[in-house]
């Protein structure tokens, strides 16, 4: 084993950031919704709003850093050791079973990752971002958008609102399937990570 530097400084705070906004997103989010009172309704919608646009400008950044590095191809699904990845997930790992995949540098998520990951930047987070500028300017007095009535993205919206739920839920559960129960996390805030041997050849990222 041997400690590489597996994730860039950007990488990091592209994780971080858009992990805090989306959890602030999933807060406000519901409480807009009337699921619970926390922070009042109406500071609640001026912080998912301005979450909204946070996330949005985040993303743009992100797609432009992944073109330009070719960091892109790591969320490009494969077909390899998809089965054998859920099996590891559902028994192989209490079974203390070696990982089926090996990551490197070069290849840092699973195959599953790499589904679950491209489903999210293609489809789930787009509907979110649609949708939820969809309200915004549906209720402007100005020159409001011309629906009929915000019935379907309504429920578009809160469909993609649970579908991030269970992403982060899944997320912490996959936090801990490391070598050891905090090494991906101690990975994703300093950027090494101990890789196998097959790994340290392979060139870390600045």
């Amino acid at each position: 084993m041997e400690k590489v530097k597996i994730y860039s400084r950007f990488e990091r705070f592209w994780h971080w950031t858009q992990m805090m906004l989306i959890l602030l997103l999933i807060i406000t989010g519901f409480e807009i919704h009337g699921t619970f009172k926390a922070l009042g309704f109406e500071t609640s919608v001026r912080l998912h709003s301005a979450a909204g646009w946070a996330f949005l400008i985040l993303t743009i950044f992100a797609i432009f850093w992944m073109l330009v590095t070719g960091q892109s191809r790591q969320f490009v699904p494969v077909r390899n050791n998809v089965k054998s990845q859920i099996m590891y997930y559902l028994s192989g790992i209490f079974k203390k079973e070696p990982h089926p995949v090996k990551k490197t540098v070069d290849s840092k998520l699973n195959p599953l990752q790499r589904i679950i990951y491209f489903g999210l930047i293609i489809l789930v987070f787009p509907v979110q971002l649609l949708t939820g500028f969809s309200y915004l300017f549906f209720h402007y007095p100005d020159k409001p958008f011309a629906f009929e009535g915000l019935e379907t993205i309504a429920v578009l919206h809160t469909l993609g609102a649970f579908l991030l739920v269970a992403f982060v839920l899944a997320h912490l559960y996959l936090i801990t399937t490391g070598h050891t129960i905090t090494s991906n996390l101690q990975a994703m805030i300093t950027g090494y990570e101990e890789l196998e041997d097959e790994a340290q050849s392979e060139t870390a990222i600045n």
